[in-house]
């Protein structure tokens, strides 16, 4: 992707705040189910309405996922820690506030680290807090309406410094956090749904000037394309302001996904007077040493470990690489393939080819592959081996073989009558046949042309109906051609 040049004299300074809607079965404080997709106001209770007399319970769960994504940045974890009333008025919390972490967050500091390690994104903290329901205002009417549905659904909140220099930069964090969600298991990572959100703040200064300028904050974006966007958007305008020597004003913008433009909603106070203090309806938690332990033994292989295996171990490029690791789960039934098939590229030749565009055509993934990663194997083994072609083991077995996924691979290729000839004077048969049918191309052959091997190839093939081994056929070519 293009990076956007800022004109001379001028920098931006971009801090991310990314929410992450945590994969627990029950609301953060609340004891009904989370789900999307369900009809409006039907996964609520007295609680999560906050009915008179009622009281929150934590949810012990994303305690443990935060603290897996903390491990994960290298964020040090609070062993002491508590919730806040953050005062605010919500319109889709019943409550009037919202409960979050403000002066012990579960995990301090740490990193994400983008551009392929080339750079550490510092974070300031990760903190637990709980969603807010959903407005939606309808097209031409005078009233909103609200669905508490998400209301309580347990967030970590990721807030890096203010330390990413450019959209570019920003779009590369957010894939980042969303594969590392996803690895940890601990959120979907889809956007479209809003389980995975950002805010963005966006402050430009001129180079000669030592203080960051006014911060504009951006809210709720939901794509990656949109968090580029708009950032690329804002610094545009706010370096246009400085130019004429107009003032940035401090406030909340929305983006238009339509115009690609941001908007005023509302003016910044230099300090936020939340009026926060410690909840006084939960406990503080500790966080035990066998508590963390248990989390520290339960963390999956992490991104950059499968990196490092597949690129170390297995002896990939970097770019068929990234392109394993980038969902744990391929990886995983990689690292299946790998253990009954030596032959470490054409796996990802398949992985990516072939069964990538199944599973785009079916709408499956991984998970409902139905073949198992031993067939596979056999198959990448039948095509390595010289006993079938990548083409015609693709376009003719491949498919076969996911209608069949229990039938052994070899079998159904002699059933379908795929295998290479293996009979020389055959092949040398239909090689006399093509070059006595082109006298004029092998005169021109033997004058210099050997470019018109391929030619003869695939004419060869052809005549052989894709059983013949290109290898063989290659080599009986060049001692009859000579």
């Amino acid at each position: 992707m293009p990076t956007q040049e800022l004109p001379s004299g001028y920098e931006v300074y971009i801090g991310l705040e990314v929410h992450a809607q945590l994969l627990t079965k029950a609301k953060i404080f609340a004891p009904e189910a989370v789900a999307s997709g369900d009809e409006p106001n039907t996964q609520i209770s007295v609680v999560s309405l906050a009915h008179p007399g009622t009281l929150p319970k934590l949810n012990k769960q994303a305690i443990t996922y935060a603290i897996r994504m903390g491990l994960a940045c290298n964020s040090r974890i609070n062993r002491y820690t508590y919730f806040d009333r953050k005062n605010y008025f919500y319109p889709d919390l019943p409550k009037g506030y919202q409960l979050t972490q403000d002066g012990k967050p579960i995990c301090v500091g740490g990193y994400i680290s983008i551009g392929e390690g080339s750079k550490e994104v510092k974070l300031t903290k990760i903190h637990l807090e709980e969603d807010a329901g959903k407005s939606m205002h309808l097209a031409g009417e005078d009233y909103s309406q609200i669905d508490f549905n998400r209301a309580g659904t347990p967030l970590i909140e990721i807030v890096t410094e203010p330390v990413i220099r450019s959209a570019e930069e920003a779009y590369q964090f957010m894939v980042e956090v969303r594969r590392l969600v996803r690895y940890l298991e601990i959120c979907d990572g889809n956007m479209e749904d809003g389980s995975l959100r950002c805010d963005v703040n966006i402050s430009i200064k001129k180079t000669a000037e030592k203080d960051l300028g006014k911060k504009v904050e951006v809210k709720n974006l939901n794509s990656f394309s949109n968090i580029k966007k708009a950032i690329e958007f804002e610094t545009t305008r706010q370096v246009g302001l400085l130019e004429n020597n107009e003032d940035v004003i401090s406030e909340t913008r929305t983006y238009d996904a339509t115009s690609g433009t941001t908007s005023g909603m509302r003016n910044k106070e230099e300090l936020n007077d939340y009026r926060y203090f410690p909840e006084p309806d939960l406990c503080p938690i500790h966080i035990s040493e066998e508590w963390l332990s248990d989390i520290e033994r339960s963390m999956p292989e992490l991104p950059w470990q499968v990196l490092n295996r597949l690129t170390n171990q297995f002896k990939l490029s970097d770019y068929d690489a990234q392109l394993i690791a980038d969902d744990r789960y391929f990886a995983a039934y990689y690292f299946e393939v790998a253990k009954h098939c030596n032959h470490y590229k054409p796996i990802v030749n398949w992985l990516m080819g072939p069964v990538k565009s199944f599973f785009n055509d079916a709408g499956k993934d991984v998970s409902t592959f139905g073949i198992e990663p031993a067939q596979l194997a056999a198959l990448v083994n039948l095509v390595e081996g010289g006993k079938l072609g990548f083409s015609v083991a693709a376009k003719k077995l491949f498919p076969k073989l996911v209608l069949n996924p229990n039938t052994e691979v070899s079998l159904l290729a002699t059933e379908l009558g795929l295998l290479h000839k293996a009979n020389t004077s055959e092949l040398e048969d239909l090689i006399m046949e093509v070059l006595d049918k082109n006298p004029d191309k092998v005169k021109a052959y033997k004058n210099g042309k050997k470019n018109l091997l391929a030619m003869f190839i695939g004419q060869v093939m052809k005549r052989s109906q894709g059983k013949a081994d290109p290898k063989t056929v290659n080599q009986l070519l060049l001692k009859m051609l000579n």
